[in-house]
């Protein structure tokens, strides 16, 4: 495919960088896709982006684009990026592809660092199954269209405002794969504070996004508390403290000290769970750190897609 894909644009075919997805140990149709290639590469066009992110959704419900543009020295900079992923999402790895290309200027290896830790903060934050595919990929490319200046570094301050408008790109892109999850019909964000490490709170957040009878409680609007904290006791953390833990459902309190708060009503749980974004916040009382994570909920539609899912 690089060298096929190489021959067409007229470069070297280490420059062709490639991704796939499908069923699990079916091998590619190359003969259709060298057939294609030669089409393919004089159908490219600068305003093409939304016809590339269509075209690789697979289960995906809507293409998922998203971009930025801000003013730097005078001139304008542009990030922008396709992604695709709809069920078999936990990143590291996931059924998840993501295509990013800038204007701006950056020496070879620099973006590497970067696009790291934006990912970090980004796509391994969400989950919508817990399952893991056999491969998921992130690109970031840097065109230099705009020359040598500014340029993108770590510590000027071009390359702090690049670092922040990467993560809004990658976060807007992540979310939307959550959104349009494999029968999603809830969007969950996971908050989680009190812990010692940035990484147990994490690993507290995933535990309770991964966990499918809070995503299944959440698909039926019950605000079944217990089995929230069942998740959070489940969680790999060095200790945890009960007595300590505190649960939300957005602004209503129904955990307090490890039991049910005195003043929580099931009425009031009711009302946030049947709304079709919901904010879960967790305070475990043991440190100062936080972590952020992002799911869906689980539905009777999630398994009928993946029954169906070769036939």
């Amino acid at each position: 495919m690089a060298e096929a894909t190489a021959s067409n644009l007229g470069i070297a075919a280490e420059r062709v960088l490639v991704a796939s997805t499908g069923v699990i140990g079916k091998r590619l149709p190359m003969k259709c896709i060298l057939t294609a290639t030669p089409s393919l590469v004089k159908e490219l066009r600068r305003n093409g982006g939304k016809k590339a992110a269509e075209a690789i959704m697979t289960t995906d419900r809507w293409p998922k684009l998203s971009a930025l543009r801000w003013e730097s020295a005078g001139d304008s900079v542009t990030i922008g990026g396709i992604a695709k992923g709809s069920g078999m999402i936990r990143p590291q790895m996931a059924t998840m592809l993501c295509f990013l290309a800038t204007d701006a200027y950056a020496r070879p290896g620099v973006l590497q660092k970067i696009l790291r830790e934006t990912v970090e903060n980004s796509f391994n934050r969400i989950t919508v199954d817990g399952d893991m595919s056999t491969n998921d990929c992130v690109f970031l490319l840097a065109t230099g269209e705009k020359g040598a200046a500014p340029e993108i570094a770590e510590r000027n301050s071009f390359g702090r405002q690049f670092k922040e408008a990467l993560l809004e790109v990658c976060l807007d892109l992540a979310k939307m794969i959550v959104r349009d999850g494999e029968g999603a019909t809830k969007f969950l964000e996971v908050n989680v504070r009190g812990t010692p490490s940035d990484a147990e709170a994490k690993m507290v957040g995933m535990a309770i996004a991964n966990s499918p009878l809070v995503k299944t409680a959440f698909f039926a609007s019950d605000p079944n508390w217990g089995r929230i904290l069942a998740a959070i006791g489940r969680a790999p953390i060095a200790q945890l403290d009960v007595s300590k833990v505190a649960i939300h459902l957005n602004e209503v309190r129904v955990v307090r000290n490890g039991a049910l708060d005195a003043d929580y009503a099931e009425a009031k749980g009711l009302a946030v769970m049947r709304l079709p974004e919901i904010r879960i916040g967790v305070d475990l009382g043991a440190g100062y750190a936080s972590a952020r994570v992002w799911t869906s909920d689980l539905s009777h539609d999630y398994v009928r897609i993946n029954a169906e899912y070769r036939s």
